[in-house]
């Protein structure tokens, strides 16, 4: 058991090593236009698109592409992306860069990568994102959310639930459970698009300057999507 716990550990450190050494030069921009791009493909996948009025009521995004799970009977995951938090006068702000991880046990083998994105639901949330890194399911209630253009068929649990977790494999959009996983604060990526000594709050309060394309871009389309929800009621 312990070989196949130290195989598993050496396979996802591959992938965090891979995704931290290849973030030389543009890395940043990339992961920020691989987000814009699962965004833009999920909005506008017909009938398996966000629900209605999700962006609209929601407190922050936060969209992780390439997820990257390993396992061999002990497994995790890790991915990289950004978070942007909803203004008070409903724009949205510039975003933050994060990264996601989390393990499993189970019966399970092989790699394979999945698109994440989160849906915070109330202020708690948001609190957490700023204090820099909390784990879903215990510092935050965490759900499966609902997929399609009405969301009433929830139940219960998820609408209790703080945060909506959605998940895109092979094509294939729908909630998923993240309970375990950590999201945290990338401050190195912050640093190295906004400058040294910036922090998550002073990001979201619009405290920083020469945002690379690419990252204006992510929040641009949040404004979209969530004006053309508005829209259409």
């Amino acid at each position: 058991m312990q070989r196949l716990q130290l195989l598993s550990y050496a396979l996802l450190s591959l992938i965090v090593l891979h995704t931290g050494s290849a973030r030389a030069g543009e890395q940043e921009s990339e992961r920020a236009n691989n987000a814009v791009r699962v965004l833009r493909e999920i909005m506008q996948a017909p009938d398996k698109r966000l629900p209605a009025e999700m962006l609209s009521n929601a407190y922050a995004v936060a969209v992780i592409p390439d997820v990257f799970k390993a396992g061999f009977v002990i497994g995790g995951r890790h991915g990289v992306g950004l978070v942007s938090i909803k203004n008070a006068d409903s724009t949205w702000s510039n975003p933050s860069f994060v990264s996601m991880s989390g393990g499993s046990i189970g019966f399970q083998i092989g790699i394979q990568s999945t698109d994440v994105i989160l849906i915070f639901r109330t202020q708690r949330g948001v609190d957490s994102i700023v204090h820099g890194k909390f784990t879903l399911g215990a510092d935050a209630s965490v759900a499966a959310g609902p997929v399609g253009r009405d969301a009433h068929a929830a139940t219960d649990a998820q609408l209790k639930a703080e945060i909506y977790s959605y998940s895109r494999s092979r094509g294939l959009f729908a909630g998923i459970a993240l309970d375990g996983s950590v999201l945290a604060i990338d401050n190195d990526a912050n640093q190295a698009v906004y400058g040294d000594g910036v922090t998550p709050r002073r990001i979201f309060a619009g405290g920083v300057s020469n945002v690379p394309n690419a990252v204006v871009d992510f929040r641009d389309r949040l404004e979209e999507y969530t004006a053309h929800d508005k829209s259409a009621h």
